[in-house]
């Protein structure tokens, strides 16, 4: 039996469980076959017994996500995809670059929000990307590739989001059309909002709804401006959240029936039966990206890679956009959903589009402003 097929076959008994990680590295060994560089399924050999550390988010999209997209990957690629808890919003960065500076990396590919990445740029936080490893990344559309100042890519879309407004169907049997609902004195005591400045994006909700658009915000008169307006809604305000769980789950039993939510996370609770609906807004929803990145302390870049590279997969962003409910980050010419499919998880209105800009130039400015005048 020649070597492929010795390692064919041992790889089918990992693969099947029959062969445990520690007993296949062993039988590799005895067959020869155990990294060698001359061996052409070396890299297979190596994939068969790895694994990346993605961080994982918990709840129905994150078990969607494990369906969907890595179990599959496992499957092709023998690469094993372990999910490591992380906290919210920007905690994770801050304890990426903590480990990063002792050497550790608690995931070796993170989603990172583009607020983050931004940020994390600052530390070269990021392992620069090879695209030529990435075979579609010529296909992630320029709003979803971050870069370091001197060209290097520090992060390729992983897939788009939109943040819109939800409500439970049961109290409002009809959608509202607009943001401006949140206003609403009717809707006192009935919304569950979003907590960071830097994650709600309402700054921007708020000038496209009342300043006609988001350049109200290029000076920080124009900020006070717009959160003055913005801490009308405070009496509305039964919850801000963090904890997204929290707000998913009374937003489906209806004890807080209205709010701001991600359109994907909703769209599978409707699936599922609950009474929820996410709207888009004549003013837009909220348009929002991950980004896959590696962490510079990462020894796993070859699999990180490969998981990048199999991720931006046409075929992989439209399995995610059918049975996920997120957006695609490639080109649209690329993918095989039906008109019906993509206007599922986006929309032709146009969206509104974060000013992540700010909240990286004047992040310690607006967190106090956003303290002392919305949620403080």
């Amino acid at each position: 039996m020649d070597d492929t097929k010795r390692y064919e076959r041992l790889r089918e008994r990992y693969m099947e469980g029959n062969v445990d990680r520690r007993t296949f590295l062993g039988l590799l060994g005895a067959a020869g076959l155990a990294y060698g560089v001359q061996m052409p399924f070396a890299r297979q050999a190596l994939a068969a017994v790895d694994q990346v550390r993605f961080d994982g988010w918990g709840g129905v999209v994150s078990e969607a996500f494990q369906k969907y997209a890595f179990t599959p990957f496992t499957e092709k690629t023998g690469i094993a995809v372990e999910s490591v808890a992380e906290p919210t919003g920007e905690a994770w960065l801050v304890q990426l670059e903590q480990a990063a500076r002792a050497g550790v990396a608690p995931a070796d590919v993170s989603m990172m929000s583009q607020v983050a990445m931004r940020k994390g740029l600052a530390t070269e936080l990021w392992q620069p990307l090879d695209m030529d490893r990435i075979a579609n990344s010529g296909d992630v559309l320029p709003p979803f590739v971050v870069n370091y100042p001197d060209g290097r890519v520090a992060g390729v879309g992983a897939v788009a989001w939109y943040i819109n407004l939800v409500t439970n169907t049961d109290t409002y049997p009809d959608a509202p059309e607009s943001w401006a609902a949140l206003w609403d004195p009717a809707n006192k005591e009935k919304l569950g909002l979003l907590a960071l400045v830097s994650n709600s994006f309402l700054l921007e909700v708020t000038a496209k709804t009342f300043f006609g658009g988001t350049d109200v915000l290029d000076t920080e008169e124009g900020i006070l401006k717009v959160m003055d307006k913005l801490a009308e809604v405070k009496p509305n305000v039964q919850l801000w959240y963090r904890d997204e769980a929290q707000f998913e789950q009374a937003l489906k039993s209806g004890e807080i029936p209205m709010g701001q939510y991600y359109h994907d996370v909703t769209g599978l609770a409707a699936a599922d039966g609950f009474p929820v609906r996410s709207t888009f807004p004549k003013e837009g929803g909220i348009s929002d990206s991950g980004c896959w990145a590696i962490s510079k302390a990462s020894e796993k870049g070859d699999v990180a890679h490969e998981f990048i590279d199999y991720m931006t997969q046409p075929e992989v962003q439209s399995l995610l956009a059918r049975k996920v409910g997120t957006a695609p980050v490639i080109k649209r010419d690329l993918l095989d959903l039906t008109d019906e499919e993509f206007a599922a998880v986006s929309s032709e209105i146009d969206p509104i589009v974060p000013r992540y800009d700010l909240y990286v130039e004047k992040s310690d400015w607006l967190n106090q402003k956003w303290t002392e005048l919305i949620v403080g």
